[in-house]
């Protein structure tokens, strides 16, 4: 009797381990599953976003010129190259777009390194991000042209702004707009330009030159482009890293640093984190 019950101790924690280590496994798959469901979600609500704003790109004036997905060499960028999603040359002023393709709640400010989507995920700051673009840009165009140079960063309509009011003021250089304001804001900081100038600082002949020079700087192989986002991507998978202490073990939803110290503190959580609706069912 002694063996039967060794033997089936043996078999109930040989059982109770197989069982969790097929709840780990299937967890594991799951996630995974998740995060290759939400890529393809971002990638085809990254596409709708830039249809929207080719959208309103065809809208513009036609003495207006613009580029879509411009790559330019940037020497002072990590992977030695820029990548812009817009330059819209107009006689007043010359917009360079940055989309993000988002959703939650953006807190941000124009000199923070990173801005946070819903209080939790860490991203770099956009507008940091496109004055890179910009000092790239000048590059390739006279230093004539250098000062008249917008900043703007579009978001979708799924977010909801929490950042500095100056950057939704149409004054400022550096703007922060919804993608479907695109036309309008641009509309907008042009009418405030023409009172500031009085007339065009941008002839025909000197947006048709900008216009020529970025086209032709623009790189089409697809060897490189492919190798840029490949840079890019190993960069932000490293910034994610970084924020991955601070992720549920179980559903790897985003917590804040005081539920990661409160779990870690914990002996019941075993030095992992969990979110609240995962602690109460451990």
């Amino acid at each position: 009797m002694f063996l039967d019950f060794l033997f089936k101790n043996k078999k109930n924690n040989n059982t109770s381990n197989d069982k969790e280590k097929i709840s780990s496994t299937v967890t594991r798959t799951n996630n995974e599953a998740t995060k290759i469901k939400n890529e393809r979600t971002a990638v085809r609500k990254g596409e709708l976003g830039e249809y929207k704003i080719d959208i309103q790109l065809s809208q513009l004036p036609k003495e207006y010129l613009y580029l879509s997905d411009l790559l330019i060499r940037n020497p002072k960028s990590s992977t030695g190259f820029s990548q812009i999603d817009h330059v819209i040359i107009t006689p007043y002023g010359l917009f360079v777009i940055e989309t993000k393709n988002y959703q939650g709640t953006i807190y941000g400010g124009k000199d923070r390194k990173t801005w946070l989507i819903n209080g939790k995920f860490k991203i770099l700051n956009p507008l940091l991000q496109n004055y890179g673009h910009i000092q790239a840009l000048k590059n390739f165009i006279d230093g004539n042209y250098h000062q008249y140079f917008v900043s703007m960063v579009s978001f979708t309509k799924r977010c909801t702004f929490k950042i500095e009011e100056e950057l939704r003021k149409i004054h400022s250089n550096q703007l922060v707009i919804y993608d479907v304001e695109l036309t309008e804001f641009i509309n907008r900081k042009v009418a405030v330009l023409k009172l500031q100038y009085k007339n065009p600082i941008l002839m025909k002949d000197d947006i048709e030159l900008i216009y020529n020079s970025l086209y032709n700087s623009n790189i089409l192989d697809e060897s490189i482009r492919k190798q840029h986002i490949e840079s890019i991507q190993l960069k932000k998978n490293n910034f994610d890293k970084t924020t991955d202490e601070n992720k549920c073990a179980v559903c790897q939803k985003a917590v804040s640093d005081k539920v990661k110290s409160f779990c870690l503190s914990n002996k019941k959580f075993q030095g992992k984190i969990y979110c609240y609706e995962h602690q109460k069912d451990l």
